[in-house]
């Protein structure tokens, strides 16, 4: 293609850990043109491994990677008026600003959308917040893990029984809520076109968890008392557990109970134990569950997973593998599919935005910016002459 699609809409990605720079990485697959803004110095903390695992072997924070390629970085001081004088003048010649600062951090440093909107009416300003622009919680810090993942019911229910609530990967919540927030630009890229107006338009890491945990949100607003999953040796629907193979590898079953799949199921795992008069018919396989998850377990045991992966594609019977971390990176399915793809650079491997659109390739995978990279051609892009640029870096505006 001579063209991408998002080629030459300008977005300014002044965001950090992890929705909204994520929102802009997909704008950036397919073409736009994304300014990083981060602290001089260190520039933006996500850059630092937050929770480095023992044995690190890469040099840097694999999340950064992921979330930053395609960038151009401007290393910015947004506390100091002259930073923010910076800030405004390319606001006015951009399309998308997209920021995660609390609202009364945007107040302070005016960067909320009443400062930005006058400077350009077709800008769509993009705020991502852990609870929202408003409410009594608007302005409190919040994480995937705590608004996303604890604060929507996800977290109370992601467990079995009695066992203690536990933290989610990271990003999590962050990634898919990105999405949402890519979704709202897109949208309001669209009412531009109608109106030659930009917008304001938003979305949170509440909002997110909900919307993800919506049927179990939506069955407690009607009234109902939603359970958490029994303990896996007391679950009521064992063709819908995990199961553990010869070789310690998992597999969850996912099967729909009707008599019609029961019978694919039984051909295909050809086992003995399940012509037990006890699993017959479904009313009496839901009464005597915990002994057909105990035939189940003695079945799934005398094999490994790549043996029943084979069987039960056969059979027909609807199951997934449980996918160890080191597995991804083989995985011929998203491989195939691009979901994951390799860096334009060499052949390490990259998650790719989760979209494709017929007809549009999206851009190679570029390494993450240094710190400043592009500051200056930023700056000379944006026709600040030499002298100029001089001056800032000099007064440690830029970095």
């Amino acid at each position: 293609m001579s063209q991408r699609l998002f080629e030459g809409l300008k977005v300014i990605d002044c965001a950090s850990y992890i929705a909204g720079p994520a929102a802009a990485t997909a704008l950036s697959d397919f073409g736009a043109e994304v300014v990083k803004i981060e602290p001089p110095g260190a520039g933006d903390p996500y850059r630092t491994r937050a929770q480095p695992p023992s044995g690190t072997r890469f040099p840097e924070n694999p999340n950064w990677m992921v979330d930053s390629r395609n960038k151009k970085s401007l290393a910015l001081d947004l506390a100091s008026e002259a930073g923010r004088g910076v800030l405004h003048r390319l606001v006015a010649g951009a399309d998308v600003f997209i920021t995660n600062y609390p609202p009364k951090v945007r107040r302070r440093l005016r960067l909320d959308y009443a400062e930005l909107a006058p400077l350009n009416p077709r800008l769509i300003y993009a705020s991502f917040t852990g609870f929202g622009e408003r409410g009594p919680d608007a302005d409190k810090p919040g994480f995937d893990a705590t608004a996303w993942w604890a604060r929507s019911g996800i977290m109370d229910l992601a467990r079995t029984g009695d066992t203690p609530p536990t933290r989610p990967p990271p990003g999590m919540g962050d990634h898919p809520s990105a999405m949402s927030l890519y979704a709202a630009i897109v949208t309001a890229l669209y009412k531009r076109v109608l109106t030659g107006r930009g917008s304001h338009v938003g979305s949170s890491l509440l909002m997110n968890g909900l919307w993800a945990n919506a049927c179990s949100v939506q069955a407690a607003l009607c009234g109902e008392q939603v359970e958490r999953q029994p303990e896996r040796s007391r679950s009521s629907a064992p063709w819908r557990i995990p199961y553990l193979c010869k070789d310690g590898r998992w597999l969850l079953l996912s099967i729909v109970p009707d008599e019609k799949r029961w019978v694919a199921f039984r051909a295909a795992l050809h086992s003995d134990l399940l012509d037990d008069p006890r699993f017959a018919v479904l009313e009496d396989r839901k009464r005597h569950a915990t002994a057909l998850i105990a035939a189940l377990d003695r079945v799934f045991a005398a094999k490994t997973l790549a043996e029943w992966s084979l069987i039960l594609d056969a059979g027909g019977v609807v199951f997934g593998a449980v996918a160890a971390m080191a597995d991804v990176a083989q995985d011929e399915q998203a491989l195939a599919s691009g979901a994951l793809v390799a860096f334009a650079e060499g052949k390490l491997l990259t998650v790719s935005s989760p979209f494709w659109i017929e007809g549009e390739d999206k851009l190679p995978p570029g390494r993450a910016p240094a710190v400043g990279e592009h500051s200056d051609a930023i700056l000379a892009a944006a026709g600040y002459a030499e002298a100029d640029i001089r001056k800032l870096r000099t007064d440690g505006v830029i970095g």
